[in-house]
C-alpha cells in the first residue's frame, strides 16, 4: 500500500521523495494503515511527519483527509487550504478542500473550488459529481440531475456518478431509476458495498438470493475495502431482516456497528458533560435578560429528535400544507453554535453557550436574519413557512428562541427502544456516531429527553412534543395538533401526504410516500434477547412506557 492507493496521486511539492516517485516510509505506513480501516493509527504518524516536515504538502493532505474521513472538519479545512495556498495547482488537495467545504454545508465555498478544478478541466467525472452532489443538496436536483446523466453519457464506467445519479433520482421519487443506476454500480464491479446499502437504504427493496449470497461472498473476499465492508454488513442486515432471520441480521448489524464505530468516535461521557451545561446556562433568568430580542420572523419551523423518530414524516405533513415548504436537514444553527464555540481544533475549551452571554441585542438579532439568509439557499418556493429537519438541534433550543424567539418547534419522539434501535440498523453518510454501538445511542437518548425536560420547564409551550405511536394511532387529530400550534389552517391535503411528490433526502424518503402504517412499532422485540446493553443505557426513561 503506497500513498497513491488513498484515492488521488501525491504531487511533487515540497517533498524530493514524490518527486522521484518514491514515498516517505511515514506516508506509506500511514496509507497501509488508512486501507486497513485503522485511521487512529494512521492520525499520529501523519500529524508528526507534518510537524517535522511542515512544507510537504503530500503528508499536509493526507492529514487533512484523514481529518476529513475522521470528521474532523474544522481541522481538515484548515490543514486543505493550507496545502491549496502552498502548492494552487495541487488539484487532489483543492478537491479534498471541496469536500470539506460540502461535508461542512458550505455550499458556496465548494462549488467555487469546484468550478476553478473545473476552469483547469471541464470534463473531470470526480469533479462533476461532487458539483452535482453540492447541487442536491441546495435542492437544486433540476441542475443535478441531467449533469449526471451528462457525467455517466461520457464515463459509463464510473461507479460513483451512478451513485450519486441514484441519491438524486430516489430524492425526487424516480425510484425505479433510482434502482437502476444502484443495480449498474453493482455490475460495475468496484465499490459495489455502497451500491448495496443505497438499495438496502430504500426499506422498500428486497433482495434475491443471488444478492445475498453475493455480498456474503464479498464480506468474505480478504480484498474487500474497509468502506465496502461495513457498507455490506449493514445491507446484508437489512436483507435477512427483511426474510425475518433476525439473528442473522442481528450479528450483521452488531459486526457492521463495531467495525464502522471504529472510524465514528464518540464520547457519550463528553456529550452528558455539554448537556449539563447547555442545562445550567439557559436558565429562566437568561430568557428573562434576552426577551423581545433576536429576529421576529415567523417562517422557521423546527423539527427535532433523534433519527428515525419519524421528524420525516412530521415534515412530509407539514410540507403538504400549501403555507409551507420543506427543505432538508439544515446544518445553519449547528454551524452558528460551532462559530460561538471559537474552537479552532478539538482541544480547545469551547465557548458556546457562555458566550451568548456577552453578545448584545443587536447581535442576537443578526445571528437570526443571518440563520435565515443562509438557509434561503435551500428553498425554492415564497411560501411563508418553511422547515429546518436538522434532529440534532434540539441541543441548541436555546439558541433557537434567543436568536429566533417566534420560531415553532416540534419535538417528534418515538418508543425510545424503536427509535434507538432503528438508529443503530441505519448507516448514516456522515456524523452520527453515537448510533453506532447500542450503550451509545442509549445514553445520547438519555441525554435527549434530559435536555427536552429542561426546556420545557424553562421556555413552557414553546415545544410541541409529537409521539409517533399517536400520530400512526390517531393521525387527524395529531395533524390538526401540529397545524394549531403553527397557527395555520387545516387542509385535507395534509392527511394525504404521501401524494406530495417534494424532494425527499432522508431514510425514510420511500416510506414517506405511503398510507401510515403500523409496521414500524414494536420492531425491536424481534431483537430483544441482545439488545440488554440499550436497556441498561436507557435506564429509567423506559420507565416512562
Amino acid at each position: 500500500m503506497n500513498p497513491r492507493q488513498m484515492g488521488v496521486p501525491l504531487q511533487g511539492h515540497g517533498s524530493t521523495l514524490a518527486g522521484s516517485g518514491k514515498f516517505a516510509p511515514e506516508l506509506v505506513a500511514a496509507a497501509g494503515h488508512v486501507s486497513a480501516g485503522e485511521l487512529a493509527l494512521a492520525e499520529p504518524i501523519l500529524r508528526q511527519y507534518v510537524r517535522d516536515h511542515p512544507g510537504d504538502v503530500n503528508g499536509i493532505r493526507m492529514l487533512g483527509e484523514l481529518g476529513l474521513s475522521l470528521g474532523a472538519l474544522a481541522d481538515a479545512q484548515n490543514l486543505l487550504a493550507r496545502c491549496v495556498e502552498l502548492a494552487p495547482d495541487y488539484s487532489a488537495a483543492r478537491f479534498a478542500l471541496a469536500n470539506v467545504f460540502y461535508k461542512r454545508h458550505r455550499y458556496d465555498e465548494a462549488l467555487a473550488q469546484l468550478d476553478i478544478l473545473l476552469g483547469g478541466d471541464p470534463g473531470n467525472a470526480a469533479w462533476l459529481t461532487l458539483k452535482a452532489a453540492t447541487l442536491v443538496d441546495v435542492n437544486d436536483h433540476a441542475s443535478a440531475i441531467p449533469l449526471l446523466a451528462g457525467v455517466i453519457a461520457q464515463n459509463p464506467a464510473y461507479r460513483q456518478a451512478y451513485l450519486s445519479y441514484g441519491h438524486a433520482l430516489r430524492a425526487v421519487g424516480s425510484v425505479d431509476e433510482a434502482i437502476v443506476a444502484y443495480e449498474r454500480c453493482i455490475e460495475l464491479g468496484s465499490g459495489q458495498g455502497e451500491a448495496y446499502w443505497s438499495l438496502a437504504n430504500l426499506k422498500t427493496y428486497r433482495f434475491t438470493d443471488a444478492q445475498i449470497a453475493a455480498m456474503e461472498g464479498l464480506l468474505q473476499d480478504k480484498s474487500c475495502a474497509f468502506r465496502d465492508y461495513y457498507h455490506l454488513l449493514f445491507a446484508l442486515g437489512k436483507a435477512r431482516e427483511d426474510r425475518g432471520e433476525y439473528r442473522h441480521a442481528m450479528a450483521a448489524y452488531a459486526k457492521g456497528n463495531q467495525v464502522r464505530g471504529r472510524s465514528v468516535p464518540w464520547d457519550s461521557r463528553e456529550f452528558s458533560r455539554n448537556t449539563a451545561e447547555l442545562k445550567a446556562f439557559f436558565t429562566p433568568e437568561f430568557f428573562a435578560s434576552v426577551a423581545g430580542q433576536g429576529c421576529d420572523s415567523t417562517a422557521p419551523v423546527f423539527i427535532v429528535g433523534l433519527p428515525r423518530a419519524g421528524s420525516t414524516l412530521l415534515e412530509q405533513i407539514l410540507a403538504s400544507h400549501s403555507q409551507v415548504e420543506g427543505t432538508a436537514e439544515l446544518a445553519d444553527i449547528i454551524a452558528l453554535a460551532r462559530r460561538l464555540s471559537g474552537k479552532q481544533r478539538r482541544e480547545d475549551i469551547s465557548r458556546y453557550p457562555g458566550v451568548l452571554a456577552e453578545v448584545a441585542a443587536v447581535d442576537l438579532e443578526e445571528m437570526g436574519k443571518a440563520y435565515l439568509a443562509s438557509t434561503a439557499k435551500q428553498r425554492r418556493t415564497n411560501k411563508p413557512c418553511f422547515i429546518d429537519k436538522m434532529p440534532n438541534n434540539f441541543s441548541h433550543i436555546g439558541l433557537i428562541h434567543a436568536i429566533l424567539p417566534n420560531a415553532k418547534i416540534i419535538d417528534a419522539r418515538r418508543h425510545p427502544m424503536d427509535c434507538c434501535f432503528s438508529g443503530y440498523k441505519q448507516l448514516f453518510a456522515s456524523g452520527q456516531g453515537f448510533t453506532y454501538g447500542l450503550s451509545r445511542i442509549g445514553n445520547y437518548y438519555r441525554d435527549y429527553v434530559d435536555i427536552m425536560d429542561h426546556w420545557d420547564k424553562v421556555l413552557p409551550g414553546i415545544v410541541l412534543r409529537v409521539q409517533y405511536e399517536d400520530m400512526v394511532e390517531d393521525t387527524e387529530t395529531q395533524v390538526r395538533r401540529m397545524l394549531d400550534y403553527c397557527g395555520l389552517p387545516f387542509e385535507e391535503q395534509c392527511l394525504a401526504f404521501h401524494r406530495n411528490e417534494r424532494t425527499v433526502r432522508t431514510a425514510s424518503s420511500e416510506q414517506v410516500r405511503q398510507p401510515i402504517y403500523r409496521s414500524g412499532i414494536d420492531q425491536w422485540q424481534h431483537y430483544e434477547d441482545w439488545l440488554m446493553p440499550l436497556k441498561r443505557a436507557l435506564g429509567p426513561v423506559l420507565d416512562r412506557y
